[in-house]
C-alpha cells in the first residue's frame, strides 16, 4: 500500500522526481486532491486514465505553477482570459484555451484546446516547481466516484496505483474549479466551481452557460459523477412534508441543522455557511455511503454563488429525485 508521505521538502522533492519519472503523485490542492503526472509525457498520463479507469474522452487539467506557463501551453490568450488569470489566478479557475502542438493529445482527448489552472495551494504549488513540468492532474480518486478532500481518500480509491500521496491535510474549498472556455467572442461557462460565476462576471461581464455539447471539453461534465455508492436524491417538496417522516434507514443531508422526527439529519453547515457546505460536501458523502443507509436524501442548496457548484455536484452524483405522497417516500430515477 503507498506511504501518506508528510509534505516536507524532502519529500516533496522526492515526488518531484517521481513525476518526472514518469510516476503517478496524488497531492492537495485548494479544491480537492489531484493525481499527477508530467503532462508532456505519454506513458504517465496513460496510467493516469488506468488507474482512474477514466474514459479517455474525457480530458484533463494541467496544473502550473506560474502565469507565463499559460505561454508554454496554449497557442493564443485573449484578452478576457488575461483579464481572468490576472483576477483569480493562482486560484480554482481553469481556463480552456487553444492548445500547443507540444501538448500531447492524449491529454485534451484529441480536442484543439487545452484546459489550464494555476492552483493557490502552496503544496501544488511546490510539487510543480520542484518537478520542473506542468502537472496534468484530475480528482484523485476511482471514476465517477466521489471526490477525495483528504490523503486518506485517496488511499481509500487508488491504493497502491500510486507512487506517493502527500499529505497536505483537508482542501479548503471542497469542489473542484470552475471551468470557463474562451475566445475573443465569447466566454462559456462549462463547470460551476469554486470562483462563482458572480465573481467572473465581475470582471469580464456576462459569462455564457451551455447546455449542451457534442464534446466534452472539459472534466466533470458526464451526466452521472462523484457519486457516492449509497444512492442519493435530491428532495423535491417542502420540509413541513418532510418532518413527519418517520424513517431511520435514510439519511437527510441538509445544508443546515433542521428539526426533524425520526431521519438522521447529517447538515454539511451549523450556520449554513455556503463555503462551509462546499468544504464540507464530499466528505461527507464517503463518510455517508459507508453506513448503513438505503439512500441518502439531499436538501437542494440555494443556488447562488458556490451554491451553483454544490448543487451541479449533488445534481451529478444523484440516482435521481424523491418526493412524498401520503407520507411516503417516492424515489424517481433520473
Amino acid at each position: 500500500m503507498t506511504e501518506i508521505l508528510e509534505t516536507t521538502k524532502k519529500n516533496l522533492l522526492k515526488a518531484a522526481e517521481a513525476i518526472r519519472q514518469n510516476g503517478l503523485v496524488a497531492f492537495p490542492t485548494e479544491t480537492v486532491y489531484g493525481l499527477g503526472g508530467c503532462a508532456f509525457s505519454e506513458k504517465a498520463i496513460v496510467k493516469i486514465f488506468e488507474v482512474k479507469k477514466r474514459p479517455r474522452f474525457d480530458p484533463l487539467i494541467v496544473h502550473i505553477a506560474e502565469k507565463d506557463d499559460y505561454k508554454l501551453l496554449c497557442s493564443t490568450i485573449p484578452s478576457t482570459a488575461e483579464k481572468l488569470i490576472e483576477a483569480f489566478c493562482p486560484g480554482p479557475l481553469t481556463l480552456v484555451l487553444p492548445k500547443r502542438e507540444k501538448v500531447p493529445d492524449i491529454v485534451t482527448s484529441g480536442l484543439d484546446t487545452v484546459a489550464v489552472r494555476m492552483p493557490s495551494h502552496p503544496i501544488a504549488l511546490q510539487l510543480i516547481q520542484y518537478s520542473k513540468c506542468p502537472i496534468a492532474a484530475p480528482s484523485a480518486n476511482r471514476f465517477g466516484h466521489v471526490s477525495p478532500t483528504r490523503a486518506e481518500d485517496v488511499l481509500s480509491d487508488l491504493g497502491d496505483s500510486v507512487d506517493f500521496i502527500l499529505d497536505g491535510g483537508p482542501t479548503l474549498v471542497g469542489v473542484e474549479s470552475t471551468v470557463v472556455f474562451v475566445t475573443e467572442e465569447e466566454i462559456i461557462l462549462l463547470r460551476p466551481g469554486g470562483i462563482p460565476i458572480e465573481d467572473i462576471e465581475k470582471v469580464i461581464g456576462r459569462v455564457n452557460i451551455k447546455r449542451k455539447m457534442s464534446k466534452l471539453l472539459s472534466p466533470g461534465l458526464t451526466k452521472k459523477h462523484y457519486s457516492p455508492k449509497t444512492p442519493l436524491y435530491i428532495y423535491e417538496g417542502n420540509l413541513e412534508e418532510l418532518v413527519k417522516i418517520n424513517r431511520d434507514d435514510y439519511a437527510l443531508l441538509t445544508p443546515a441543522p433542521l428539526l426533524v422526527n425520526d431521519i438522521t439529519i447529517y447538515p454539511l453547515s451549523q450556520a449554513g455557511d455556503v463555503k462551509e457546505i462546499a468544504a464540507n460536501l464530499f466528505h461527507q458523502l464517503r463518510k455517508l455511503e459507508r453506513m448503513d443507509y438505503r439512500a441518502i436524501i439531499a436538501i437542494p442548496v440555494k443556488q447562488s454563488g458556490l451554491g451553483h457548484a454544490v448543487m451541479d455536484r449533488l445534481i451529478r452524483a444523484s440516482t435521481g429525485t424523491v418526493k412524498i405522497e401520503n407520507q411516503k417516500f417516492v424515489f424517481i430515477d433520473r
